[in-house]
């Protein structure tokens, strides 16, 4: 005996979709590749066989977009290739595989990871309820995890993490991945160490921002001339009233360079002149060397005019006298 369920009509239809969708992709997916794959999850309860040219015309989506989009669901786990098409993938499977580790610690381990997840499971609420209105997806918890062990983070530092990007609006996993390695890479642990990074980091900006007034370029500075920047003031520590110095010098030539300043500014630091006092003796001592040079040269000239003229003369006297004592003979 064989049962069947009466088929439903389409308006009768519903399409499920997992929350994990919203809690840990909505955030950093594009809006063209979302709209495909709610598509795909639509048209897979009915077995249907479409095609790439199909999907085009049915999303008003352009042919490349719809490569683009199959090959990112397929990058991110969406989808798997088979040699007849495509498969949608569970994302709660997914997840579920991505965040189980086999526990093989030994009790003494145990205990003092019980007393670290103690203190970071009050953070991770704390975070959940306050940035994510209670419904942080699962892999911010392995997240936040390998930052901590990572980048050794206090938990001061890991809530100014998450409350400066959320203050950028950029409260998703690249863009606070990017930021965490940012700070690791300054060797930020502490909120102090924090607070003397933004202060420098506020410096910079300040500075970069004023070159960019003082020299006139209203559509921003290169990423190398960036570079050149952030080496004066983090390698050289040198201040804008030095910098300002170097500008100056500028107005000297036409078209300089960031090349031009960079030498400029590299050979105090190599003289290790570290105020602008001090960079200014140099100067003035530089001007009077090139005018002492200037005379010493002007010097030289003359000298070496008025012997060529001494023999000159010295030469026609000879000549002279040597026709005078052939007419005697």
């Amino acid at each position: 005996m064989k049962l069947e369920q009466s088929e439903k009509h389409i308006i009768f239809n519903t399409t499920e979709i997992p929350d994990i969708l919203f809690s840990e992709y909505l955030q950093s997916m594009p809006g063209d590749y979302l709209k495909l794959y709610l598509y795909l999850l639509f048209i897979s309860k009915y077995s249907k066989e479409v095609k790439i040219n199909d999907l085009s015309k049915n999303l008003s989506l352009p042919f490349n977009v719809i490569n683009e989009g199959m090959n990112y669901l397929e990058n991110n786990n969406f989808i798997l290739r088979k040699p007849q098409g495509f498969i949608l993938q569970d994302l709660q499977e997914n997840m579920l595989k991505e965040l189980y580790k086999p526990n093989i610690k030994t009790d003494p381990e145990k205990i003092e990871e019980n007393a670290k997840n103690k203190e970071r499971i009050q953070l991770v609420e704390y975070l959940n309820n306050k940035y994510f209105q209670g419904v942080m997806g699962p892999t911010w918890y392995n997240d936040i995890d390998l930052w901590f062990e990572k980048y050794g983070f206090e938990p001061e530092v890991m809530i100014a993490l998450f409350d400066y990007c959320f203050n950028k609006s950029a409260l998703h996993r690249n863009y606070i991945k990017t930021v965490a390695e940012a700070w690791g890479l300054n060797k930020i642990k502490t909120i102090t160490d924090l607070e003397e990074y933004s202060l420098k980091n506020d410096r910079i900006i300040r500075i970069k921002r004023d070159i960019a007034k003082k020299l006139g370029k209203r559509s921003g500075l290169t990423q190398y001339e960036e570079a050149y920047i952030e080496k004066w003031v983090n390698e050289f520590n040198y201040d804008m009233d030095i910098i300002e110095i170097a500008l100056k010098r500028t107005t000297f030539r036409t078209n300089a360079s960031f090349e031009y300043l960079n030498n400029i500014i590299s050979d105090w630091n190599e003289r290790n002149l570290r105020t602008p006092e001090q960079v200014m003796a140099f100067i003035e001592q530089r001007k009077q060397f090139n005018k002492d040079k200037a005379e010493l040269n002007k010097k030289v000239k003359k000298e070496t005019f008025e012997q060529r003229e001494y023999d000159n003369l010295s030469f026609l006297y000879a000549n002279n006298d040597m026709v005078e004592g052939e007419s005697n003979d």
